[in-house]
C-alpha cells in the first residue's frame, strides 16, 4: 500500500518554486496552501501502523547518513554567515552540525523508532450500566506548527516526533540555519518518499521568513497547535502574537542551591556539567545559589572561574570569589538566561531564602539541589514549582533524548496538556468512541 501516491509529490525546491511564481501573492495565503496540503498528509499518515513510521524513522537516518557531506556543507555556509554577523561563539555552537552531531540525531532516530506507538493507547475504557462500550484512546494532534532558532539538529528531531506521533509538521527554523534547515528537510522528504509516505509529512516555510512565522501564527483552524523553542524574545512574541493554540517552551533561568551539607566534590562536578558542557542550551544553570554554612561554595566558585566561567556575584558571593575576578550582580542578572560562559552567583541563609529566590525568579524551567540531607531534598522538591526537580545531579538531564523520549520537541514550562520535555505522548490529544447496539438517550 502506498500512500506517497495520493499526495502531491512536491520537494522542497518547489516550494522555493511556488514562492517565486507567487511573487506579489499574499505570503499568508501560501503558508495556509502549504498548511492545507500538511492536513491531507496527516489524514494519510493516520493509517500507517507502528512498523511502517519506524521504517520511516529509520529511512530518515539512513538518509542523513548517507548525505552527511552535503549536510556539513550547508551548515558551513550558515557558520561563515553566522560569523560573519557576529554571532555569539555560544549560538555558534547551537548552529554547529558535526559528524558526532550527525551521529546523534541518527542515533535518536533509532531510538524513537524502537519506542512504542503512542496512536491508539486506551487511556480508560469500560462498559457503561446501559451497556454502552466506553474507550478513551491517544490520536494525532494532526498538524503541528513550530519556530525555533539556529538549531538545525531541532529540525531532525521534531520531524521524527512528528512522524512516529502521527502529525505532519510545519517548521520555522530561522534565517540563521537557513541552508542546514533546507538540506535537512529536503532529505527527510526524499526518505519519506522512498517509504510511500506522503512527501507533506514535513514542509519548511523558512523561505518565507519572519513573514512565513506571522503566517503559522494566524493560521486558527490550518495549525492544531503551535510550538516555539528559543531564546525569551521569540517565545514571548509567538505566546503574545499567536491566535493558534501555543504550547509555552524552554526559556531556562536555571538554578542549583548547594546546601550547607553537600559534599564538595559532587557540587563541583555537578555546576561544571551544567554550566560548561553545553551553555548554550536552555537546560544550563544560570543562577548559582549558595548556603552561607556550604563548605563548598568556595571550591566550586573556583573551578568555575578556572573553566572560563564570569561570575556575576552579589556582596557576600563576592567574597568567596576573592582573586576570582567576579563581577558586581544587578537585578537583571538574577532574571537572566545567559545562554553563555557567565553564571550569578548569590549566598543565602537558608533552604526558605533559596527557594524564595527561586519562586521570585523562576521561568519554570529546572531547579536542582545539591545536598545530603534527606530532609531538605524533600522539602526542596516538594515546594519547588518547576517542570523539572533534580536531586544531586546535572540540570542538563532535564531532555527528552536523556529521559528516555527519544527526543522532545520543546521543554514546556507551562501546566495545561504538557509539561517538560515533550516526547511522543505530548504530541497527541484523545477521542472517545462509544460503541452501542441501537442505544438512544432517555
Amino acid at each position: 500500500m502506498s500512500l506517497h501516491a495520493a499526495t502531491p509529490a512536491n520537494d522542497q525546491g518547489q516550494h522555493a518554486t511556488d514562492a517565486a511564481a507567487g511573487q506579489g501573492q499574499d505570503v499568508t495565503e501560501q503558508v495556509y496552501r502549504l498548511a492545507d496540503r500538511a492536513r491531507k498528509a496527516s489524514r494519510l499518515l493516520a493509517r500507517a501502523n507502528r512498523d511502517w513510521k519506524d521504517r520511516a524513522l529509520r529511512q530518515i537516518g539512513a538518509t542523513l547518513d548517507a548525505n552527511r557531506a552535503s549536510i556539513l556543507q550547508a551548515n558551513a555556509k550558515d557558520l561563515e554567515a553566522g560569523r560573519a554577523n557576529g554571532t555569539s561563539a555560544a549560538m555558534l555552537d547551537r548552529l554547529k552540525l558535526d559528524e558526532a552531531r550527525i551521529d546523534g540525531l541518527i542515533g535518536a532516530l533509532e531510538e524513537l523508532a524502537g519506542l512504542p506507538d503512542p496512536v491508539g493507547t486506551v487511556l480508560r475504557g469500560e462498559t457503561l450500566p446501559n451497556g454502552l462500550r466506553m474507550r478513551q484512546v491517544s490520536v494525532p494532534m494532526g498538524v503541528v506548527g513550530t519556530i525555533y532558532e539556529a538549531r538545525p539538529n531541532v529540525t531532525v528531531d521534531i520531524a521524527g516526533l512528528a512522524l512516529k506521533s502521527g502529525n505532519a509538521v510545519l517548521l520555522r527554523g530561522g534565517s540563521a540555519a537557513l541552508n542546514s534547515n533546507l538540506a535537512l528537510v529536503g532529505l527527510i522528504r526524499d526518505a519519506l518518499e522512498k517509504v510511500s509516505l506522503p512527501r507533506d509529512i514535513v514542509i519548511s516555510v523558512d523561505e518565507y521568513g519572519r513573514p512565513g512565522a506571522d503566517a503559522l501564527m494566524g493560521a486558527r483552524g490550518k495549525i492544531d497547535v503551535l510550538i516555539p523553542r528559543g531564546g525569551r524574545e521569540l517565545i514571548q512574541r509567538v505566546v503574545t502574537t499567536a491566535k493558534v493554540p501555543v504550547i509555552e517552551t524552554g526559556e531556562g533561568n536555571v538554578h542549583i542551591f548547594i546546601d550547607e551539607s553537600a559534599d564538595t566534590d559532587t557540587a563541583v562536578d555537578i555546576l561544571l556539567n551544567a554550566k560548561t558542557q553545553r551553555p548554550s542550551v536552555c537546560n544550563t544553570v544560570e543562577t548559582l545559589l549558595i548556603h552561607q554554612d556550604a563548605a563548598a561554595g568556595r571550591s566550586v566558585l573556583k573551578e568555575l572561574s578556572k573553566a572560563g566561567v564570569r561570575l556575576h556575584t552579589d556582596p557576600r558571593a563576592a567574597e568567596l570569589a576573592e582573586g576570582l575576578d567576579p563581577v558586581q550582580a544587578d537585578e537583571q542578572d538574577w532574571a537572566n538566561e545567559y545562554l553563555d560562559l557567565q553564571i550569578a552567583v548569590k549566598v543565602v541563609d537558608g533552604i526558605d531564602e533559596a527557594m524564595e529566590h527561586i519562586a521570585e525568579y523562576s521561568t519554570g524551567h529546572t531547579e536542582a539541589i545539591i545536598t545530603s540531607s534527606l530532609q531538605n531534598s524533600e522539602r526542596f522538591v516538594a515546594e519547588v514549582d518547576s517542570a523539572a526537580v533534580i536531586v544531586n545531579a546535572s540540570t542538563r538531564f532535564t531532555d527528552g533524548g536523556q529521559l528516555g523520549l527519544g527526543a522532545e520537541v520543546g521543554i514546556s514550562t507551562q501546566k495545561m496538556h504538557a509539561r517538560g520535555p515533550m516526547g511522543l505522548a505530548e504530541l497527541t490529544t484523545t477521542k472517545w468512541i462509544v460503541q452501542g447496539d441501537g442505544h438512544i438517550r432517555k
